[in-house]
């Protein structure tokens, strides 16, 4: 009787922790061009954060998660550093329904390198990479400081990464970083309006992107991780925007 009472004790346990969670996250990190070496790093603080914040974190590279019935178990999908073509066609149909269903997406750095033969995946990340200088230090203007990835930013943020620059930039964005190409050299350059996160809805979820998150540095930077959870809060669960 002792053991069944620990059992059920164990279970109840389990079964609260389950529930206590605020919601379901699913990092994939699979790649079919370049591979970013902070990836392993990222995974780690991923798991950190959702065990501070209260969610759930699954990490995979395993391309049947992006099946239907597995997919839709989640409410936000975040892909870091993703690369190249990496959705089939049934997992194509299984992101969209994804995304129509009230679920969130986000994109990290490199998940604006990926499925560049795919229109409906530019429009929904909200850009494609175009190129990038090296490594620099740069300032980045917070020009949406509403947002809970920005609420505990400066007007002013100095930050060193390397520093994206796209084409193909979706017109409905609503910029939250916007890149001072007079602080740092650029490679070929976005001019004034260059854009580095973002969120949107779309189709009926949300989309957030950032565009920092190249170096190892970044995901043991508080500032960096508090910008990066709040874009994943807002893209999982609507708040504080229902």
């Amino acid at each position: 009787m002792k053991l069944k009472s620990i059992l059920f004790a164990l279970l109840f346990v389990c079964a609260s922790m389950v529930h206590a969670q605020q919601f379901r996250a699913l990092v994939y990190t699979k790649t079919a061009g370049f591979r970013h070496q902070s990836i392993p790093n990222a995974v780690v603080a991923l798991k950190k954060m959702g065990e501070k914040q209260v969610f759930s974190v699954h990490a995979s590279e395993d391309p049947n998660v992006l099946k239907e019935e597995n997919l839709m178990k989640y409410d936000v999908l975040i892909l870091v550093s993703s690369t190249g073509t990496i959705f089939d066609e049934e997992a194509r149909a299984a992101l969209q329904k994804f995304i129509q269903s009230d679920k969130g997406i986000v994109g990290v750095h490199a998940a604006a390198d990926s499925e560049y033969d795919w229109p409906w995946y530019n429009q929904m990340m909200g850009a494609y990479f175009l190129a990038h200088p090296a490594q620099q230090t740069l300032r980045l203007e917070v020009v949406d400081d509403n947002h809970p990835s920005t609420w505990h930013l400066p007007k002013n943020w100095m930050w060193t990464d390397e520093l994206y620059e796209y084409r193909n930039i979706n017109p409905d964005l609503n910029i939250l970083l916007n890149a001072d190409e007079s602080t740092y050299k650029v490679a070929k350059g976005n001019g004034e309006n260059h854009p580095m996160a973002w969120y949107h809805e779309f189709e009926g979820g949300r989309v957030f992107y950032t565009a920092l998150g190249h170096v190892d540095s970044a995901w043991e930077d508080d500032v960096f991780l508090k910008h990066l959870y709040g874009g994943i809060w807002y893209a999982a669960t609507g708040e504080p925007f229902k």
